[in-house]
This record gives structure tokens, sequence and C-alpha cells, in this order.
């Protein structure tokens, strides 16, 4: 679909799930998602499969795997959702394996997923949400211009009541 200096970013394979699941089994990623954790390879391998379907009919949710160059790795995912209602802003999400973690990686992820979301699907606002605690994350959201909003409470998805800190970027 698209690339980094140092990352490709692709519609996923059938492949992928047991690395997918893997990924999402890191103690970190759990700790900030665990409602979006899958419960296996096979969880990991239908989810796989309704993204191709969402990519391959250019609708949101659109969720990517991103690969390491040089190695074809899988080392996370990213994507964008709708925001209901307002069909020019979406919410990105974004995942680095702890191994992967601390080189720059989801920096430079946000930013191209940011600027693609922008060119194929005309998006004008992109939100970034982070539960509260989670400052590697919001350093990143930070780090390419996303501003701060607000605090956000009683979210559906916030996993521990504490609140979600809310970005926006506007493009």
């Amino acid at each position: 679909m698209f690339e980094t200096k140092r990352l490709i970013i692709r519609k996923f394979k059938i492949e992928d799930a047991q690395q997918l699941y893997e990924n999402h089994m890191d103690d970190e990623v759990r700790k900030w998602f665990p409602n979006e954790c899958y419960a296996d390879a096979e969880e990991a391998r239908d989810a796989i499969r309704f993204y191709i379907d969402c990519a391959d009919n250019g609708h949101l949710p659109f969720v990517l795997g991103v690969e390491l160059k040089g190695t074809g790795k899988l080392i996370g995912d990213t994507g964008i959702s709708e925001v209901e209602g307002k069909p020019e802003e979406t919410e990105v999400g974004y995942c680095i394996g702890q191994k992967y973690r601390g080189k720059g990686y989801a920096t430079e992820l946000l930013s191209a997923i940011s600027d693609f979301a922008g060119s194929r699907f005309g998006i004008r606002m992109i939100w970034g949400r982070v539960v509260h605690g989670n400052h590697a994350s919001a350093k990143v959201l930070e780090k390419n211009g996303y501003q701060f909003v607000k605090e956000e409470f009683a979210a559906e998805d916030d996993p521990y009541g504490n609140g979600m800190l809310v970005y926006k970027k506007e493009l």
C-alpha cells in the first residue's frame, strides 16, 4: 500500500495471523489495549480476513500490517476507523511489537498513515485517543503534530475507567 524509510505498510496476509496474535499478546499491548487482544491465532486469522475484505473493497475500518523493510518481519499494525456521522474524520490506531519499540517506528508509521488517510480517503481530521497513562503513545501523537484536545471519561473503550486523552490533527 505504501512505504516509509524503514517500513512497509501493507494489506495483511492470512499467514500473518500467528505473528499478529503474538504482537498483541506482549505485555505492553495487553496493558494498554486489553480489549483489543486476540484470544488465539484463529481469532487473529478471522480478523485478518475482515481486514483484507475492507482493504479490497476500500472501506473503513482500514487496518494494515506493518513490516520491517529488509526482514519481512511483521512488527505491528495500524489503521483508521470512521468517526460516526463524520465522513471526513477518522480515528487512528497503531501498534508496534515490544521488541521494536524505542526505535522511532511508531512515529514514522503515524506520519505515514496520517498522510495516507488524507490522500486515499479525503480525510480532513484525524483523532487519536490514548489511555490515560500511556505516555509513549501520547508522545508519538505529539511528535506528529497532533494537538491535545481534552480528557474523555466514561468512554466505552476505556479499559480501566481512568480516562482517555484525545488528540486531533487537521490535514
